[in-house]
C-alpha cells in the first residue's frame, strides 16, 4: 500500500466579513487559474477567512 501526502499552499487570504463575501477570493482564484495555477477557494473557519489555495503533491 502506498500513501502520498498532499500539501496545500495558501496563495492569498481574504476576510470573510467583507461586504462582497467570497467574491474577491473567487476572482483571485479565477485569475490564478487563467495563468495555469490550479487554485481553489476554501473557508478557514478558525480565522474567519477565505483562502485561495493550490494543491502541491510531492513527487
Amino acid at each position: 500500500m502506498t500513501t502520498t501526502t498532499q500539501t496545500r499552499t495558501v496563495l492569498e487570504r481574504f476576510p470573510a466579513g467583507s461586504p462582497r463575501g467570497s467574491w474577491p477570493a473567487e476572482e483571485y482564484a479565477a485569475a490564478q487559474r487563467a495563468q495555469g495555477t490550479d487554485a481553489q477557494v476554501v473557508m478557514h473557519l478558525p480565522s474567519d477567512q477565505f483562502l485561495v489555495v493550490t494543491d502541491n503533491t510531492p513527487k
